[in-house]
This record gives structure tokens, C-alpha cells and sequence, in this order.
């Protein structure tokens, strides 16, 4: 099977980012897709520092302000580039037009990279608050939830919670799974959530189903610590991104799991290609992807670099968002179609989201 990111170079091209080789016979003759399109993540009130990127899914229910292929966007600073004091999370729809979706408390909610969107239209996101911009003053926080049109309808907040970086959730229509990855203490909790009709998500239960995570707090960027979740519902396998170590781990039985898993399985570590990971997901063609912050093993010849690797932890390609360091900390993408994919990536250096669409052969 090709190698996802350079069956994408196309595209990468058309968006001035760094250019693969192409694989024998990937693209052929096809044409060139159109430039992207880049959007302003500075939302009205100023904040900046976009962290997560969700695409509202396929099947998201009818009537809500959120629609499929709409995409919501955190920030994390406020508008004095202060960490952990900002509080929006914008709404960027298919036509290009941009609104807040959600406002959460001016003393500075700090939102994060963990966020995610389930079919019944709800958000969840995470709360990593500071009173000034330090991780002297950094506290637990909290996962908010917000209904599909921007009302923030429950929060949650206790042990299991402590510093929410990142996020992905298993959705299965009237029950859902979220996992959620805690910077502050090195854990991995997954929340087993129902949704009553006509009523609020309730959440069931709580687990630890990982813990042992290097983290630290650091001046430079907050904390470092378990960030991007990718999850693997065929095999019940949760990846688990490591900024402090440039690692990828597994949780085997992630979905079952009743106790702790402790730190799982090492599978990928990269000191060549990893720098700070945090945001990660699935590609089209079952590899993985990590938006790499710069945040540790910082490397000015690597800039905000985009990696693909292997579930068995064979480094594939790379791209650049930025030329400089410490833009990337979000990737999504989604399946268009049968012959499309539509890549999204945010720039905490220009305060951008970029999108673009491949059409494959």
C-alpha cells in the first residue's frame, strides 16, 4: 500500500509545504487539486494559539448549529499570549465562514488539544487553566461539555481529570468512550458516557487505564507530558503520544480495561523525527500521524513537522507547517467520498488553520 503522505505530495506542493518523491505509480498523471484554504484561528476577543482541531462527523444529528465537514478549532492563549487563559473555540464551516462557537469563563479556561465530537452533536473539550500565563500557577482543569449549538450543558471535574491535553473518542451512537490524556500527572482516563434523549451527556464511569507517563511542567510550553490519542476499535489498542520521551506507547485492552495498564508497550521512538508530539491520528491508509510542537528534542532543521509512521513504529515521511519552530500542534483528517481526503492542520506560529482536499487516481 503507498505510503500515505507521499501519495498527498500533490497536494503538499500546491500548499507550498515541503516536497516527497513521489511513489512509483501513486498519482500518475493527476492534476494539481487548488491552493488551500487558510483561515485566522485569532478569534473576536483576541485570543490566539490554536491547539485542536475536530471535524464535525458524517452522521452528526439534524438542527444544530454544527454541521458534517464543519470544523471547531481551540485557543489556548488569551490576547496577551498568555497559555492557559484562553477561551474560544471557533467554528470554521465548508463555505469559509468563521464564528465563535463557544466562550468559556474570561478568567481563562486554557483550551486544549483535547477535543472531540460525538454524532449526538456534543463537544468535549478540555479545560488546562493558568492565573498567569505560568505553569507555577497551572491547575487541574476540567472537561467541559457543549451541546451542538455552543451551550455549555455539564463539566467535569475530579481525580481523573488533571490537565487534559489530549483527546479521542469511540463513539457508538447511544453510549460513547472518551479517552482523555492528563499532562499534569502522566494518566490515560477513559469516561464511558451515555446519552439520555433530551437530556445532557451523563458520564457512567471513570477509569485509569494508564499511568507512569513522564510529564513535567516546563516553562518554555506549559507541560510536557502524554498528549495525542489515537484509537484502534478493531484491535482495542489506544496510542498514546509521549512529548517528553519523542515516543509513541500502546494500551492494549484499552476499551476493557478496569485497572490501570500502567505506560503499555513502547512501539515507536524517534529521536530523529519526533519533537514534542502531540496532536495524532489515523491516516486513510492505517498509518499514524503526530503533529510535532518543538516543545522538547528541539531540532531548527525540523521544523513543525507533520509525521507519518507505521502502528508497528516504521517512520514513513514528514512535512513541514512552518518554517520555524513550534507551529504544529494539531492534524485532522477525513475521508471524502471513495476517491477523496481533506487534511487539516493549525499554525500556533501564524494562527491559522489550513485546509486542502487530494483527489486520488
Amino acid at each position: 500500500m503507498p505510503h500515505w503522505l507521499i501519495e498527498v505530495g500533490c497536494a503538499l506542493i500546491a500548499a507550498g509545504l515541503m516536497i516527497f518523491g513521489m511513489a512509483s505509480g501513486a498519482f500518475g498523471q493527476a492534476l494539481l487539486p487548488p491552493p488551500p484554504n487558510v483561515f485566522s484561528t485569532i478569534a473576536p476577543n483576541g485570543d490566539v494559539n490554536p491547539y485542536g482541531i475536530a471535524i464535525v462527523p458524517q452522521h452528526v444529528a439534524a438542527g444544530l448549529t454544527l454541521q458534517h465537514d464543519d470544523v471547531l478549532v481551540t485557543d489556548f492563549n488569551n490576547a496577551a499570549n498568555l497559555p492557559g487563559t484562553g477561551t474560544t473555540i471557533l467554528h470554521m464551516d465548508r463555505s469559509g465562514h468563521s464564528s465563535v462557537f463557544f466562550q468559556g469563563p474570561q478568567s481563562g479556561s486554557g483550551l486544549t488539544a483535547a477535543l472531540g465530537i460525538v454524532n449526538r452533536g456534543f463537544v468535549f473539550v478540555g479545560s488546562l487553566p493558568t492565573a498567569d500565563g505560568t505553569s507555577n500557577t497551572a491547575r487541574a482543569g476540567s472537561l467541559l461539555i457543549v451541546d451542538g449549538n455552543g451551550n455549555l450543558v455539564g463539566q467535569y471535574a475530579n481525580s481523573y481529570i488533571d490537565g487534559p491535553w489530549g483527546m479521542t473518542i469511540y463513539d457508538l451512537g447511544n453510549v460513547a468512550h472518551v479517552f482523555v490524556s492528563n499532562v499534569l500527572n502522566g494518566t490515560i482516563t477513559r469516561l464511558d458516557v451515555a446519552f439520555p434523549v433530551g437530556a445532557a451527556p451523563v458520564i457512567r464511569k471513570a477509569t485509569q487505564i494508564g499511568s507512569g507517563f513522564n510529564h513535567r511542567t516546563d516553562p518554555a510550553v506549559l507541560a510536557v507530558g502524554p498528549s495525542g490519542l489515537a484509537f484502534d476499535a478493531k484491535n482495542d489498542v489506544l496510542y498514546v503520544a509521549s512529548s517528553v520521551d519523542n515516543a509513541v506507547y500502546t494500551l492494549t485492552g484499552a476499551l476493557t480495561a478496569t485497572a490501570s495498564l500502567g505506560s503499555g508497550q513502547l512501539v515507536y521512538q524517534d529521536l530523529t523525527h519526533l519533537h514534542g508530539p502531540t496532536q495524532m491520528t489515523f491516516a486513510p491508509n492505517g498509518d499514524l500521524l503526530v503533529a510535532n510542537s518543538d516543545g522538547s528534542n528541539l531540532d531548527q532543521n525540523q521544523p513543525s513537522e507533520i509525521v507519518e509512521f507505521t502502528p508497528a513504529g516504521q517512520f514513513v515521511a514528514q512535512f513541514s507547517v512552518d518554517a520555524n519552530n513550534g507551529g504544529a500542534f494539531g492534524v485532522a483528517v477525513e475521508k471524502v467520498g471513495t476517491r477523496a481526503v481533506r487534511i487539516l492542520t493549525v499554525d500556533d506560529n501564524q494562527n491559522t488553520l489550513t485546509a486542502w482536499t487530494e483527489i486520488l487516481p
